[in-house]
C-alpha cells in the first residue's frame, strides 16, 4: 500500500508545481490582458450590431412592411375593378394545355394542398 502511495505522490508532485497560482508570471498576464481585451471588443461589437438592429433593420423592415401594403391593396382594387367589369365574377383565365396538368389525382383530390377557391380553377370540377 506504501508503494502505491509513493508512486501517486511522485506523480502528483510536479503537477502541482505545473498549477501553482502564487507568482504570476509575464505569460499569464499577458494572456489575461489579451482575455480582457477580447472581453472589452465584444461588448463593442455587440453594442455596435444592436445599433444596426435598431437604427437600420428595423425601420428597414417598416418600410418594407409598408411597401407591401401598399402594392397589395393596388392589387385588391385590380381585382375588383375585374370582377366589376365581368358582372361580378372573376375572368376566366386562358385555357393554356400546359397549365394544371394532372395525371392521377392528389391524395386529397385534384386541387392542391394550397387551394383557394376565391383565386384558383377548382380542377375536381374541369374533368
Amino acid at each position: 500500500m506504501s508503494m502505491l502511495l509513493r508512486r501517486s505522490l511522485a506523480r502528483a508532485a510536479p503537477r502541482a508545481r505545473q498549477f501553482s497560482t502564487t507568482t504570476e508570471s509575464a505569460t499569464q498576464k499577458a494572456y489575461y490582458e489579451k482575455a480582457e481585451d477580447a472581453k472589452h471588443h465584444a461588448a463593442d461589437t455587440a453594442d455596435m450590431w444592436r445599433k444596426i438592429s435598431f437604427y437600420v433593420c428595423a425601420p428597414g423592415i417598416i418600410v418594407t412592411a409598408l411597401w407591401v401594403r401598399n402594392v397589395e391593396n393596388e392589387h385588391a382594387a385590380h381585382e375588383e375593378h375585374l370582377k366589376h367589369e365581368n358582372g361580378g365574377e372573376r375572368p376566366e383565365p386562358p385555357a393554356y394545355e400546359y397549365l394544371n396538368i394532372r395525371h392521377r389525382p392528389f391524395a386529397w383530390g385534384m386541387n392542391s394542398l394550397f387551394y383557394n377557391p376565391k383565386v384558383n380553377k377548382d380542377m375536381s370540377q374541369s374533368e
